[in-house]
């Protein structure tokens, strides 16, 4: 299968360095950074080479670049400040590229051929106890966006929730459920979520009577021992939450392929058989009837050196059943992917390190997020201190409703509706995913729901024109071989466009989500400059018909990103 040219121009620029350094008897890595404004597409930095060639750095590049001659892709080769710059034959980018992106439409940026690789994508994976609040909002956004990115790379991907319905907050709940009465209602109309207020006050009542913890251990214990009774209430309450959650993933175009129980791995015993094999390692220690594997030679430090496998009372802990669930990942997939808050660091440091101690080699990937807070501070479903998710997706499509009925009062209530539901959704998942993952953000309804400058409503506003453009310009020649891109801002926009299946291939080997999200609003941002300064529907003969291939060529790569990013890609605004 043939590369996209850019992926091509970007190979045959490393494979003259290497052979440029070869002859030079020098050794570096080859990286090749986007080139500065006016210096070429493609960059290579010659600082690292000062000390092991004795030179300076602009006299190393100029020694490289002389070393290697223009051809196919590779249109011209230079060196500045250190730097040899790659220029690439732009003609056949150009030709190459639109013709692609015309052809494949919403396969543009994917490879023809699928690769053999299986990848499962773990994400959301919230407690059964409540509705997602915005301090977790990263992980259903994340894990969804780097889903769709590693499908539009190539990969064989599922998504699944890992259902906690063994642990300690799912007891509560449950006791709540069968002991107590609630005070008031669920404050969405969601009655799965009534369930919330019976796992609020639960937490309240053992407060207020600690003598409850030696019954709550014992339904603990019970679930964990199978009592039909105890599993039965459990899971039915589970089940109506879940309910709830998935119902709100789904407002948010966000759709899990499997669901996953915790239970399971207790019912089947495979639980039990993970703590034998942990009980038999040199590592393993008994303390007050509990075991605990010790962890200081895996790089633990501190206090956390012993990791508790089993309760004193025999029941095992979330990581041990953790265990037994990466145990089964691993058989269903090439690439277990974990989206997990940075709080969960230590934890994955103890089990990669349980892994080890029972002889499996496999170890998760995992893709750490920061959470988001309010600007008064962290939220707490126990406490009852939230900003739900549903709220937000509710407060977003009705300010961007407000928005839409400002600026077209032309349309009827439904289609005003449906756009407010695209542009405030898309808004909504593109403030988050625009974050690099492991950066803080501190929930701002202002910044959430900005409709101006970096958003999404920008990105699919340029998506709209595209489409407003190619319905107006009638029959064109799409086939035509005469293209001719004169002005800065059709060449820039080319380029743009040829470099999409890169970040995408790139986003996808790195698991880094941001990326995309930045290169859609510089896309967008390309796209209104070229549209504004470039006549295309008032251009005549082969120029028309360019610039008509430059806009649909621009129209798929912009909603083959949004697509990505999980967000709509709409024909109006």
């Amino acid at each position: 299968m043939a590369d996209d040219p850019f992926t091509t121009f970007k190979k045959q620029a490393e494979e003259a360095l290497r052979k440029a350094l070869a002859e030079l008897k020098a050794e570096s890595p080859i990286v090749l950074d986007k080139a500065p404004s006016g210096m070429g597409d493609l960059a290579f930095p010659c600082f690292p080479l000062a000390k092991q060639l004795r030179k300076a750095p602009d006299a190393i590049a100029k020694d490289i670049a002389s070393r290697i001659q223009p051809h196919d892709m590779i249109d011209k080769v230079d060196s500045k400040a250190g730097y040899v710059n790659f220029s690439v034959s732009f003609d056949r980018l150009a030709k190459s590229t639109l013709n692609e992106a015309i052809a494949r439409k919403g396969d543009y940026g994917s490879p023809e051929r699928k690769k053999p690789t299986r990848i499962l994508v773990e994400h959301t994976s919230v407690n059964p106890t409540g509705p997602i609040h915005v301090g977790r909002a990263r992980n259903p956004i994340i894990g969804d966006t780097l889903a769709r990115i590693l499908r539009h790379a190539g990969y064989r991907v599922d998504t699944e929730f890992y259902v906690n319905d063994v642990g300690r907050q799912v007891v509560m709940m449950t006791w709540g459920v069968k002991h107590l009465t609630a005070d008031a209602k669920p404050e969405r109309d969601k009655d799965d979520y009534r369930y919330v207020l019976f796992y609020q006050k639960a937490n309240k009542v053992l407060e207020e009577k600690p003598e409850l913890e030696k019954e709550i251990g014992q339904m603990l214990y019970n679930l964990e021992h199978g009592d039909p009774e105890t599993v039965r209430l459990t899971h039915e309450v589970c089940e109506r939450v879940l309910a709830a959650i998935t119902d709100t993933l789904s407002r948010l175009n966000i759709r899990i392929d499997n669901f996953t129980w915790e239970s399971r791995f207790v019912a089947d015993k495979s639980v039990d058989r993970i703590i034998e094999r942990l009980k038999g390692s040199e590592f393993c220690h008994e303390e007050g009837g509990a075991y605990f594997l010790e962890l200081e030679s895996f790089g633990i430090a501190g206090r956390e050196t012993k990791w508790f496998f089993t309760r004193a009372d025999g029941t095992s802990v979330y990581t041990t059943r953790d265990l037994a669930y990466h145990m089964d990942k691993f058989t269903r997939t090439d690439t277990a992917v974990n989206i997990l808050g940075e709080d969960h660091k230590l934890a994955m440091q103890e089990l990669a390190a349980a892994l080890s101690i029972i002889g499996v080699e496999k170890k998760p990937e995992i893709v750490y997020y920061a959470f988001v807070s309010l600007p008064e501070g962290k939220m707490s479903t126990r406490k009852g201190i939230v900003v739900n998710l549903d709220d937000l997706v509710d407060e977003a499509m009705e300010r961007a409703y407000e928005e839409v009925k400002k600026r077209r009062t032309d349309l009827s209530e439904d289609k005003m509706r449906d756009i407010s539901r695209i542009v405030g959704i898309g808004a909504l998942r593109y403030n988050i995913a625009r974050v690099q993952a492991e950066k803080q953000i501190v929930f701002k309804w202002e910044d959430a729901l900005n409709f101006e400058g970096t958003s999404a409503p920008f990105i699919q506003y340029a998506h709209a024109r595209a489409c407003s453009i190619l319905e107006k310009a009638g029959d064109w020649d799409r086939g035509s071989s005469e293209r001719r891109f004169d002005t800065d801002y059709e060449r820039a926009l080319v380029k743009m466009i040829a470099s999409f299946p890169t970040v995408v291939s790139e986003c996808a080997e790195y698991r880094k989500t941001h990326v995309l999200a930045v290169f859609a609003q510089d896309l967008a941002a390309q796209f209104n400059q070229f549209y504004r300064f470039v006549p295309v529907l008032k251009a005549e003969g082969p120029a028309r018909d360019a610039r008509l291939a430059l806009v649909e060529a621009s129209m798929w790569t912009l909603r083959n990103a949004l697509n990505c990013l999980g967000i709509e890609a709409p024909t109006e605004m």
